[in-house]
């Protein structure tokens, strides 16, 4: 938690960083024996491998490996 929660604090995103009830939750589920990065200069947008779940503020976007259209992200700013 500590790679999450001490940016957060740094850059005063006071609802990031910690897995909480009631906070905002951006979580990536990979599988570390298969998680590569295949995007080259050539092909830049190629997607990752291994990354099977992303959920952004809580809701997910990535679902089983593939996009879910819901795009809840938004710009940051401190809240201190």
């Amino acid at each position: 938690m500590h790679l999450a929660s001490h940016p957060a604090r740094r850059f005063g995103l006071g609802d990031r960083g910690l897995l909480r009830q009631g906070l905002a939750a951006d979580v990536i589920v990979i599988d570390p024996a298969t998680v590569a990065d295949l995007a080259t200069y050539a092909a830049p947008r190629t997607p990752a491998t291994g990354i099977s779940e992303v959920l952004v503020s809580g809701v997910r976007v990535l679902s089983d490996g593939a996009l879910t259209g819901r795009t809840p992200g938004r710009a940051l700013r401190p809240t201190s």
